[in-house]
C-alpha cells in the first residue's frame, strides 16, 4: 500500500468514526462544516483527498483534534483527551452528551458522560439487536424507562437494561450527571 493511500484511508476511516461516534449524518456534517454532503461522503469513502481549509471546517465542525484524523491505531503509553478537547453533543433541551469513549469504539462499546437540567429528557429510539446501557448516577435523580419498565436513581446507583427496544432517561426536579456505557453485543 502506497503512503498516500495509506493515508486517505486513515483520513477516511477517522472522519467517518468522528462523526458516527457524535450520532450525526452527513447532512448534518455538510451544515456545520460548510462542506457539501457530496464531498464528506467522498473523503468517507477515501475517493477524495480534500483541501487543508475542507479538513479545517470538518474538523472544527465535529469538534476533533486536526491531526487525530492523520493518526493511525494508537501506539503503547497514555492516551489523553482533556476535558476541553472532548466532544460535545446536544440531542435534546437540557441535556449534554459529552463523548468520552475513543471514535474507534463507536458501535462496540461506548462511554458518555451526561449532565442533565432539571425535568431534561433524554429519548432514544432502539439501538442494535441486543444492545445493553448501563447507567450509573453521579449527582442528582433520574428515572430511566426501557420498554414497559421504569425505575428512579440517585446518586452511586448503576442501573442495567435494555437498549434495543425504546427507553428514555429522565431528570427530576434538579440537575443531574450520570455515566451512561452503551455496549452492544
Amino acid at each position: 500500500m502506497t503512503q498516500r493511500s495509506d493515508i486517505t484511508d486513515r483520513l477516511a476511516a477517522n472522519l467517518r468514526d468522528a462523526r458516527r461516534a457524535q450520532g450525526l449524518s452527513l447532512e448534518a456534517v455538510a451544515k456545520l462544516s460548510g462542506v457539501s454532503r457530496s464531498m464528506v461522503s467522498q473523503i468517507e469513502r477515501g475517493e477524495s483527498s480534500p483541501t487543508v481549509a475542507t479538513l479545517w471546517n470538518l474538523t472544527q465542525a465535529l469538534q476533533v483534534d486536526f491531526a487525530g484524523l492523520l493518526e493511525g491505531k494508537p501506539q503503547a503509553g497514555i492516551d489523553v483527551t482533556r476535558a476541553a478537547a472532548a466532544p460535545v453533543i446536544s440531542r435534546a433541551a437540557g441535556v449534554q452528551i459529552r463523548i468520552l469513549s475513543p471514535a474507534e469504539s463507536v458501535g462496540e462499546h461506548e462511554v458518555y458522560d451526561l449532565s442533565f437540567t432539571a425535568s431534561a429528557v433524554l429519548d432514544s429510539d432502539p439501538h442494535s439487536p441486543g444492545c445493553r446501557e448501563h447507567l450509573t448516577v453521579i449527582d442528582g435523580h433520574l428515572t430511566v424507562t426501557s420498554g414497559e419498565d421504569s425505575s428512579t436513581l440517585g446518586p452511586g446507583d448503576t442501573a442495567r437494561y435494555l437498549a434495543d427496544r425504546p427507553h428514555a432517561i429522565r431528570a427530576g426536579d434538579g440537575p443531574a450527571r450520570a455515566i451512561l456505557i452503551v455496549q452492544n453485543s
